[in-house]
């Protein structure tokens, strides 16, 4: 039986020339992963729903970048627009190596207070655009014979808190589309996995933990003692869109600092 080589150690974590689709990436995590590979010599497009968003951010993540940052509009709820930039993007570029989608979005409400409109936003975000555009992607990497997806989960698909019912539902639903989609298109050479943030702080989560109570409980039951930074999903992101992953699929990487490990007391030893 012969094996494969392992790459040499310093292209085993390499992303250089890869072109990465990074959906959701004007904010937050997205536009941290987004950056991470540009700095990392990928050919980085970088998608949102806001036009004038999307295309300053490119702008500013461009500099410095071995590639320019290309920026698209694409709102992943038009199933009809998401194909045609997908198909686009591979007529464009050759193919799309790797898929990071990120675009999510959370209504922190009580389940009795929950509308339709707010039940179906979650929803239909979250998982059926993700379904949506993992599946306009996915058509052409397993054409094609080979490609990665990287689909940002949430903690709250392990272990839900309170009042985010559709949102954990959204997220457990994607959470097994992962492992779905990698079990079918592995066979393809298809590779699919997620990351799982913790308490990551960001523009959109600003308000929740401004809140003194919030930055205590948040910090006390996370071990490393601090909220996550959007930079803390760069790693795991390169990683599974990198050689150093090449046997890992359908898995989901969690990134939170230790909170899922388990509970601390609220009273010192003895």
């Amino acid at each position: 039986m012969t094996h494969a080589p392992m790459p040499p150690h310093d292209t085993l974590f390499s992303v250089a020339d890869q072109t990465v689709f990074v959906v959701g990436a004007s904010r937050g995590i997205g536009r941290a992963i987004a950056a991470g590979f540009a700095s990392r010599s990928a050919r980085v497009v970088i998608a949102g729903r806001d036009e004038s968003t999307i295309t300053a951010t490119a702008t500013e993540l461009s500099v410095g970048a071995r590639h320019e940052v290309e920026g698209v509009v694409c709102d992943t709820a038009e199933r009809a627009r998401v194909i045609e930039v997908v198909d686009d993007l591979v007529e464009r570029h050759g193919g799309i190596d790797t898929l990071v989608q990120v675009a999510g979005v959370n209504r922190r409400k009580p389940t009795l207070e929950i509308t339709a409109e707010d039940y179906e936003t979650v929803v239909g975000i979250n998982l059926d655009g993700a379904f949506t555009m993992a599946q306009a992607v996915g058509r052409h990497m397993v054409r094609r014979g080979s490609g990665n997806q990287i689909h940002v989960t949430s903690l709250n698909a392990i272990r839900p808190l309170l009042n985010v019912v559709p949102y954990a539902m959204s997220k457990a639903g994607l959470e097994r589309m992962v492992q779905a989609l990698a079990l079918e298109w592995g066979p393809h050479g298809v590779r699919v996995n997620g990351i799982a943030p913790g308490f990551i702080l960001t523009d959109l989560t600003e308000k929740l933990w401004s809140d003194p109570n919030m930055q205590s409980w948040g910090r006390t039951n996370t071990p490393q003692g601090r909220l996550g930074r959007p930079e803390d999903m760069v790693g795991a992101a390169i990683f599974l869109a990198s050689q150093a992953s090449a046997f890992m699929t359908g898995q989901s990487v969690v990134v939170d600092g230790g909170f899922t490990a388990g509970w601390s007391w609220p009273i010192p030893p003895g």
